[in-house]
């Protein structure tokens, strides 16, 4: 992964600068680098090339279409094959640094009103432009509900619009507000940003309840609560293959709430 950060920071023109770091399960490697004067991102993602077809692919350069809220903007792009297909990126960067260096948050989140602020209109601009790109589908939906919820939970997604599809805190930047990785936005359920946020908050109960509050207009509804179920099947579905298991009990009790509700 190394070697791929050097043939794209070289094929780039761009120097890395800083510690690189390794993405979800290896994946992808990114660092902060500069080209020329300008500080940017750069960030290789390898995988096998049976499933390089999908939106996520072209997810952070498609998300270049967002205009006017604190994201990285792709600048130039890069694939090549061996063995698997590598696709580098470099993007502009971000001031300041990551809420939390997992995307479960474990410690007070202690940050402006204005960045709350951001985050909801950041939101509400996601939802409000139209694609044709799948964060995900009805039998995903229908299948993660099934298996964790059984019958008890009526799979039918209620209402869709386009979300970001991975807000959780290890891509929130602060103290300046910014939103990270783009890769999976598209068509989701109704809620499906806030509802995610949340369950990456149950351990701070504090931040959870701002959480409550910034959203309540979207998770207090029927359809915000099928938000909160689809995301707490997705996020225990991880705790399942052994991440973060100090979430287990937490969404576990979350989701008991909301069938009771």
């Amino acid at each position: 992964m190394r070697e791929n950060l050097d043939r794209a920071a070289e094929h780039f023109g761009a120097v890395v600068v800083g510690e690189p770091l390794l993405g979800w399960r290896d994946r992808s490697v990114s660092a902060p680098a500069r080209r020329g004067d300008d500080d940017c991102w750069l960030r290789v993602v390898s995988e096998d090339k049976r499933w390089i077809g999908g939106d996520f692919w072209t997810g952070n350069l498609d998300a270049n279409v967002f205009e006017g809220i604190a994201k990285p903007r792709v600048l130039d792009v890069v694939e090549w094959e061996e063995w698997r297909q590598q696709r580098a990126e470099i993007m502009t960067r971000l001031p300041g640094r990551a809420c939390s260096p997992t995307d479960a948050l474990r410690a007070t989140a202690d940050l402006p009103d204005e960045w709350w602020v951001e985050l909801r209109r950041t939101v509400d601009t996601v939802a409000a432009t139209p694609t044709e790109r799948a964060n995900t589908t009805q039998a995903k939906v229908t299948d993660w509900l099934a298996q964790r919820f059984g019958d008890a939970v009526d799979p039918t997604v209620p209402g869709w619009e386009t979300v970001h599809g991975d807000v959780h805190w290890a891509n929130l930047f602060g103290p300046r507000f910014g939103l990270l990785d783009w890769e999976w936005w598209g068509n989701g359920p109704v809620g499906t940003d806030a509802a995610t946020l949340l369950c990456y908050s149950l351990l701070v109960p504090e931040t959870a309840q701002r959480v409550r509050e910034v959203f309540a207009d979207v998770l207090d509804t029927d359809t915000g609560r099928f938000a909160q179920l689809y995301a707490t099947a997705r996020l225990l579905r991880r705790v399942d293959r052994g991440e973060f298991p100090d979430l287990a009990e937490p969404l576990e009790r979350h989701a008991s709430g909301l069938l009771r509700s």
